[in-house]
């Protein structure tokens, strides 16, 4: 199943170690922590899916003008986050390194004894 589906998207993003699933803003809006810090919002209830990630900000312009799906972070710091609505636009492969990319980010700013804490699982 692609990863355009909720599933196999919630799969995705909780198999990495550390990430948990909540709903702290309603029941709209699945957020995906590592650690208590957020990486991923998914609003599932949208049709399509639309996702939001932490991506670097000049990756983040890059992006935004390679595909129309790919659009400033909604309701987020519009620097550091991207919307990506999960249309087939944007291929497969490629959410899935934005994916990587944001879960990356947001550990590289961890502290040394909570990355030590990721990598015991």
């Amino acid at each position: 199943m692609p990863i355009t589906q909720l599933e196999p998207l919630r799969v995705y993003l909780l198999a990495k170690p550390g990430v948990t699933e909540e709903l702290p803003f309603g029941p709209d809006a699945l957020v995906f922590k590592v650690l208590g810090k957020m990486f991923a919002l998914v609003a599932w209830q949208e049709t399509p899916l639309t996702i939001s990630l932490k991506c670097d900000p000049g990756l983040a312009l890059l992006l935004r003008g390679t595909y129309a799906a790919v659009q400033p972070g909604y309701h987020l710091n519009k620097r550091h986050w991207n919307t990506v609505t999960l249309d087939d636009e944007v291929p497969e492969d490629e959410v899935e390194e934005m994916i990587d990319a944001s879960y990356d980010l947001v550990v590289k700013g961890m502290t040394k004894a909570q990355k030590a804490q990721l990598e015991k699982g």
